[in-house]
C-alpha cells in the first residue's frame, strides 16, 4: 500500500463522501474512486458501503482507518525526527490576534506532545491580514477565521461560530434579544484599512459598504464601540468588558475558525498541525 493511497482513503472515510474528499485533496473524483477501488482489491474486501447520500465504512474499512491513521502518523514522525536530527525541524504558525479561543491552548498542548523536538514559532497578526502572513510567506500555516480570498490556499474548517453585534450597554438596541442587519442600517460600523482582503472586509461589513472608524485590532474595534457607539461584530461567546454587550445577529453567516496553508505544501509538520487541529476542535 502506498502512503498516498492511504491518505486518499482517510480523506474519504473522514468526509463520508467522494466528492467532498476529492475537493479536500484538490483532485477530481474519478481518479480518487479508481484509487479506492484498487485499494479494496488489494485488501480483498470492500472498505465502503456506497449510497447516493455518500459512503459509510464497512467493518474492514473501520479497521483500516485506524491502521492507516497510525501508519501515516508514523511516516510523518519519521520525517520530522530526521529533520530534527539535521537541525531543520521548525514551523511558523500565524494566529489571528483574537486571543480568546480556548481551542488554541488545547491545540498548542496537543501539538507540543506530538512534536516535542520541533521549534514552533508563533506570529500573532491583527485583523488587517486574515491569512496571518501566509500570503507574504511569513508563516507555514495559519489558525484564523474565514472568509477571505482563498486563491492558491487550502482551507480546513474547524468550527463555525454564530456572530453577534457588539454594542454599548446603554445602547437602546442592547435590550433586544436578537437583531437583523436591517436594524443597523443607519449605524456606523468599523472599517479595515485600505488594502485589506476584500472578501474579509465585505463579510465583517455585512456585505454592504459602510462608514465608520478604521480599526486594526480587536481592542481598537471594542474601543470604537465604547467611545463612539460604533456597531461592532464578533463571534458569540467572545469575552467583552462589562460596559459592552453582545446581541445575536440572525441574518449573518457564521464565522468559521479555519486552518489554512499554501496549496500543494507537503510539509509533514503542516499536515500534522492541520490533522491535530481538526481533532482538537471536534471535541
Amino acid at each position: 500500500m502506498e502512503l498516498r493511497t492511504l491518505r486518499y482513503f482517510v480523506a474519504v472515510a473522514e468526509e463520508r463522501h467522494f466528492g467532498r474528499a476529492a475537493a479536500r485533496l484538490h483532485m477530481s473524483q474519478p481518479p480518487l474512486s479508481r484509487a479506492i477501488k484498487r485499494l479494496e482489491a488489494d485488501v480483498g474486501a470492500p472498505l465502503f458501503a456506497r449510497s447516493p447520500a455518500g459512503v459509510a465504512l464497512t467493518p474492514a474499512g473501520t479497521v483500516l482507518l485506524d491502521e492507516a491513521r497510525a501508519l501515516l502518523d508514523h511516516a510523518d514522525r519519521v520525517r520530522v525526527r530526521v529533520s530534527a536530527a539535521a537541525g531543520v525541524a521548525a514551523i511558523t504558525v500565524g494566529i489571528l490576534g483574537d486571543g480568546t479561543d480556548p481551542g488554541v491552548s488545547r491545540l498548542a498542548a496537543a501539538y507540543r506532545r506530538r512534536h516535542p523536538g520541533v521549534d514552533i514559532r508563533i506570529r500573532d497578526t491583527d485583523l488587517t491580514d486574515p491569512t496571518c502572513g501566509l500570503r507574504a510567506g511569513s508563516v507555514d500555516v495559519a489558525l484564523t477565521r474565514a472568509p477571505f480570498d482563498e486563491t492558491a490556499l487550502t482551507v480546513r474548517t474547524l468550527r463555525a461560530d454564530p456572530v453577534g453585534v457588539v454594542l454599548r450597554a446603554d445602547d437602546p438596541s442592547a435590550r433586544r434579544e436578537r437583531l437583523r442587519q436591517a436594524d443597523l442600517s443607519d449605524r456606523r460600523w468599523f472599517q479595515f484599512p485600505p488594502g485589506t482582503d476584500l472578501v474579509w472586509q465585505s463579510y465583517w461589513n455585512g456585505g454592504s459598504p459602510r462608514e465608520g472608524p478604521v480599526v486594526r485590532t480587536v481592542q481598537e474595534c471594542l474601543h470604537a464601540v465604547l467611545w463612539n457607539g460604533t456597531v461592532g461584530l464578533a463571534p458569540l461567546g467572545h469575552d467583552l468588558p462589562a460596559e459592552l454587550v453582545m446581541v445575536p445577529l440572525l441574518d449573518m453567516a457564521p464565522s468559521r475558525v479555519v486552518a489554512v496553508w499554501n496549496e500543494g505544501d507537503t510539509n509533514p509538520l503542516v499536515r500534522s498541525f492541520v490533522e491535530i487541529a481538526t481533532a482538537v476542535y471536534r471535541r
